[in-house]
């Protein structure tokens, strides 16, 4: 009686909750997938621990954001990408799709939905290459997972839709949704710049404070992995100077919910910021 040898499951290791959400929907049993950054986590502050270069070293296959997300781990993904597979899921973006602040690249594009599909494309290509003998399990689950990102990215479309055109303007602690506004058609604003480790000064809450007033925008929005305080005195300035502005609640930006709830994948992750951020602007 010959036994059937079960091969082990490719060893993925990724950065953020948002790439180990395309791995294990593409992955599943295959691999076996960890990711370093859990949620309420800042990327753009974010330290590799002793704990995750060992994991990173034990890894068959690396992914993560790249345009400088995750800024202080560059060095250790160089280095790490002479001896094994490192990809960034956004290396293959054409150049003209991703956006700039100054000099430095937005790295949030996750925040359109087409173009996260485009990283998952990236992500089945290099689970393949690295695990040929599973390749149309990973192909029928990535057509499966691909086409729910495209229903989802008709549904935020519609749903944008529904504010009034005058209204649609998305304020928030860190300029992470510049790809939000872009793909759905919203203006966005940030306390900060695209990364929550540039400084701001009291003339940024004036200028954000100006436009609040003279468009009479009803809400802005606070940060899971983002201080809150800056924004609170946003709101009590702008109220004293008889606007009408409430923290219309709270978005996912950097990372994802807690594992186990809707938030926790990035399906529910989008809905639930698409849904607070119409609820409070309609």
């Amino acid at each position: 009686m010959a036994f059937q040898v079960q091969a082990k499951p490719l060893n993925v290791v990724v950065t953020t909750g948002m790439i180990g959400d395309l791995v294990t929907n593409i992955g599943q049993d295959k691999v076996t997938m960890t990711a370093l950054m859990g949620a309420g986590v800042d990327p753009h502050l974010y330290k590799a621990t002793h704990g995750d270069l060992r994991r990173l070293q034990r890894a068959d296959v690396i992914f993560f954001n790249g345009l400088h997300l995750e800024g202080k781990m560059q060095e250790v993904f160089e280095k790490l990408a002479r001896k094994k597979p490192v990809y960034a899921v956004t290396s293959e973006f054409p150049k003209d799709a991703i956006l700039h602040f100054g000099q430095a690249p937005d790295p949030h594009v996750w925040f359109d939905v087409s173009l996260w599909e485009q990283a998952g494309r990236l992500v089945l290509e290099k689970l393949i290459q690295h695990d040929p003998a599973h390749q149309e399990f990973y192909r029928q689950n990535a057509k499966v997972y691909l086409q729910q990102l495209m229903d989802l990215n008709a549904w935020v479309k519609n749903q944008v839709q529904t504010i009034p055109a005058g209204q649609r303007v998305l304020i928030t602690a860190h300029d992470a949704f510049g790809y939000f506004g872009r793909a759905y058609g919203m203006e966005v604003r940030g306390l900060q710049g695209i990364s929550t480790a540039t400084e701001f000064g009291l003339h940024d809450i004036k200028r954000l404070k100006d436009l609040i007033l003279e468009r009479h925008i009803k809400a802005v929005f606070v940060e899971s992995s983002v201080p809150k305080k800056f924004l609170k005195s946003l709101v009590a300035g702008v109220n004293e100077a008889d606007g009408h502005l409430a923290i219309g609640g709270e978005l996912y930006s950097d990372a994802m919910g807690l594992s186990g709830t809707p938030e926790g994948t990035y399906i529910g992750m989008v809905k639930h910021n698409v849904n607070t951020i119409v609820g409070a602007l309609k």
